[in-house]
């Protein structure tokens, strides 16, 4: 299961570099994200959302290389492979853009974090600043909250257990206090 990790930013950029960030940590197999959308506010309080995550995981070019590989050598079993070729790359590109149209105009379940939820909890920081919404599938800690920490964002809402959620605070308060747990 995964758990879901929303982090406000004092500014409108650090989501997008905080996200560059996660996208680095998951080529080195420390995290591994199923969606992630960076929400901005702007200065006249309009919520705008960036989907981060590719949800349909790349099936349309899939799908379009695998069209073409049958239409060929369906068209070489009827003496026109052209036209087979032809024929997998339009039901493919048609195939696509029927996917994009419905999940457009709401005709697909929402994937991942629901978009509702995000813009209600959006509208809900400051004027010119951002937020990341994280679905996590796993996670290294150890090596993942240093470097997230830098950012010094505040919690929005978290699906994580107390002492998780509290570790992730304190990392992020630490870094905006560093004296905070020195004595």
């Amino acid at each position: 299961m995964s758990d879901l990790v929303c982090i406000a930013f004092k500014d409108s950029s650090t989501a997008d570099r905080v996200l560059n960030e996660l996208r680095a940590m998951e080529t080195e197999y420390v995290l591994d994200l199923e969606d992630a959308v960076i929400v901005v506010r702007d200065q006249d309080g309009k919520v705008h959302l960036k989907q981060c995550v590719d949800v349909f995981g790349g099936a349309t070019k899939h799908g379009v290389a695998l069209g073409m590989l049958w239409g060929g050598l369906m068209g070489l079993l009827f003496m026109n492979p052209l036209a087979g070729l032809l024929g997998s790359i339009a039901g493919g590109a048609g195939g696509g853009a029927m996917t994009t149209a419905a999940s457009e105009y709401g005709l697909l379940s929402d994937y991942g974090i629901p978009d509702n939820f995000i813009k209600e909890l959006g509208s809900t920081i400051k004027r010119g600043t951002s937020a990341i919404f994280l679905l996590i599938r796993s996670v290294d800690e150890d090596k993942v909250l240093p470097r997230i920490a830098r950012y010094e964002g505040t919690i929005l809402k978290t699906s994580l257990s107390k002492e998780h959620e509290e570790t992730l605070r304190t990392a992020l308060t630490h870094q905006r206090n560093p004296k905070a747990g020195a004595r």
